[in-house]
């Protein structure tokens, strides 16, 4: 089963993820003051990894759009189409409407948890495809970066719950 899918093509796709996880962080902050700041500060954060993909897709040659990776089976290219296609998750829903119904920051940052471990898993298959010369490690500074996100949000929700 041939599954193309350029780079060009995954950054856009990442590019989108980082819009939705600002517009998600700024609504949520509008919604729950008492992690305000905190929401603030992660959709600041998510502002500079679009900036950064922004720039790396920019200097993309022909070349480097053309997939690089060893990947006999296609298993990459299969999961970042199922994620640029809304199978895995939906990068073209509104991510504020997930706020609907949510009454209290736990519950927030529980949704947040989920978007970043989704975006994990997205760059994780996206440095697959990046060249060495092309920003693979901007690629793994933003995963680590996210990770991060990940670690404060936990933090935060312990905090709240004592």
């Amino acid at each position: 089963m041939g599954v193309t899918l350029n780079a060009d093509e995954i950054f856009e796709v990442a590019e989108q993820i980082e819009r939705n996880g600002a517009k998600f962080y700024r609504a949520a902050a509008e919604k729950f003051s008492v992690v305000r700041q905190l929401l603030l500060d992660l959709a600041a954060q998510e502002d500079e990894h679009l900036e950064t993909f922004q720039a790396m897709r920019a200097q993309l040659t022909s070349r480097q759009q053309q997939p690089d990776v060893f990947d006999p089976d296609g298993q990459a290219q299969m999961y970042l189409r199922a994620v640029a296609d809304g199978h895995i998750f939906d990068i073209k829903a509104d991510p504020a409407e997930k706020l609907s119904g949510q009454r209290n920051p736990e519950d927030v940052l529980k949704i947040a948890l989920g978007i970043e471990r989704d975006s994990i898993a997205y760059y994780v298959g996206l440095k697959e495809y990046v060249p060495a010369g092309a920003g693979k490690d901007k690629v793994e500074d933003i995963i680590k970066e996210e990770m991060k996100h990940i670690a404060v949000l936990n933090e935060k929700m312990a905090a709240l719950k004592s």
